[in-house]
């Protein structure tokens, strides 16, 4: 009976061991590992696993979309409507096109096109040459009112 060799036996559960190396490919391509090759040791060949869980991949996403919902900035303001009125009017009283005034200004022509349709974020740079080409108010109080000429002294 002492020829019968009793070992545990594990239910449920995969011993570990370690993947013999059946080509160059399998080998992670260092310096380290290509040494031990030489010397003859046994070079572990593990893939290393991304450590994501394929389950919970969406949730990171849903929460970030439901921080970037709870933190939601406010858009900034765009060009009141009467400013869009107030170019449009004096741009025809001057008979200038959008391209011809956007030339005057040195912009785009869709810039312009986006200052009349109320749609621009409002620049006080291009809003201080439009106003100094076409003589009309466009910040503050009175918006659409023409600007006196130069003072005489």
């Amino acid at each position: 009976m002492s020829d019968i060799d009793l070992k545990p036996v594990v239910i449920g559960s995969r011993a570990k061991t370690a993947k013999v190396t059946r080509n160059a490919s399998d080998l992670n391509v260092c310096p380290y590992s290509i040494a031990a090759r030489r010397a003859g040791a046994v070079v572990g060949t593990e893939k290393k696993s991304s450590g994501l869980n394929k389950a919970h991949q969406g949730t990171d996403h849903q929460r970030i979309a439901k921080l970037d919902r709870e933190n939601e900035v406010a858009p900034p303001p765009k060009v009141l409507p009467s400013v869009g009125r107030a170019i449009q009017t004096a741009r025809m009283e001057l008979q200038l096109s959008q391209k011809d005034l956007a030339a005057k200004v040195n912009e785009k022509p869709s810039v312009l096109q986006e200052y009349e349709s109320g749609r621009a974020i409002p620049d006080p740079q291009i809003l201080a040459k439009l106003e100094r080409i076409l003589k009309v108010k466009l910040r503050g109080a009175d918006i659409g009112k023409k600007l006196a000429g130069p003072k005489k002294s």
